[in-house]
């Protein structure tokens, strides 16, 4: 079953009303989030059970469980369909975060974070070759996995393809780039595609983009951590939408 480590990703999923179907608590927490949790918890008859921190640490994934896990029923399956409905729908444009192998979960939270924060439509990722929705994902992503659709696609470069016919203009995030992310234009409805730590893009991704964009860098570092790559671009596409 899966699991849910953190105050803030449990709190969320609460909120977002995900099946849970038990809490643990390490015994003698005190927080006012883990109090509001528990008294959500009760009102929905969710049954929690206090444990000794070793025994709860020995059961977490992730290094930082803040003293409370909780089992829980998958995140809703979100199909690529359902993101370009939603798209069809909304007023305005979209912005969706496609991820090419991203292996980190720690990257891959942060970008959800930053997806849910900029008010972005979704975040897509690959089956294989990539990191899937962990416990450490959602504790990295505080919560916001629970506010933002998730789509797991077979191929990415499939999955541009049908964005680029539902309309989307997909931008790549390439170190070697010539624009200058500063000076592209991001009207219309943006896929922004970003690569895996260490390799980037995909030759072949690369070459499904409509165009390729670049973060100026003064330091001697080829690039920056891809989340932090990505937060960069996805607020300089929201700058211009304002």
């Amino acid at each position: 079953m899966p699991r849910i480590e953190g105050r803030n990703p449990v709190w969320e999923a609460l909120r977002a009303g995900r099946k849970i179907h038990r809490i643990y608590i390490q015994e003698n927490t005190n927080a006012e989030i883990i109090e509001d949790i528990i008294e959500t918890a009760e009102k929905k008859h969710i049954p929690i059970t206090k444990m000794p921190a070793r025994k709860l640490s020995e059961s977490a994934e992730s290094h930082s469980h803040q003293g409370i896990i909780a089992e829980a029923d998958p995140l809703k399956i979100y199909g690529l369909n359902d993101i370009i409905k939603i798209k069809e729908e909304k007023e305005g444009d979209s912005l969706i975060i496609i991820l090419d192998e991203i292996k980190d979960p720690h990257n891959f939270g942060a970008i959800i974070r930053t997806a849910y924060a900029a008010g972005a439509d979704a975040v897509i990722y690959q089956d294989r070759r990539s990191v899937d929705v962990t416990p450490v994902v959602l504790k990295s992503s505080s919560g916001a996995a629970e506010h933002i659709p998730l789509v797991k696609v077979s191929n990415i470069n499939y999955a541009i393809k049908d964005l680029k016919e539902a309309y989307y203009w997909i931008v790549g995030a390439e170190a070697e780039a010539e624009k200058e992310h500063f000076d592209a234009d991001f009207s219309g409805s943006i896929g922004l595609v970003i690569g895996s730590e260490g390799s980037g893009l995909r030759r072949l991704v690369k070459e499904n983009c409509d165009f390729l964009v670049k973060i100026p860098m003064k330091g001697q570092l080829g690039s920056l951590n891809a989340s932090v790559a990505a937060a960069l671009i996805v607020y300089e596409i929201l700058r211009q939408s304002r």
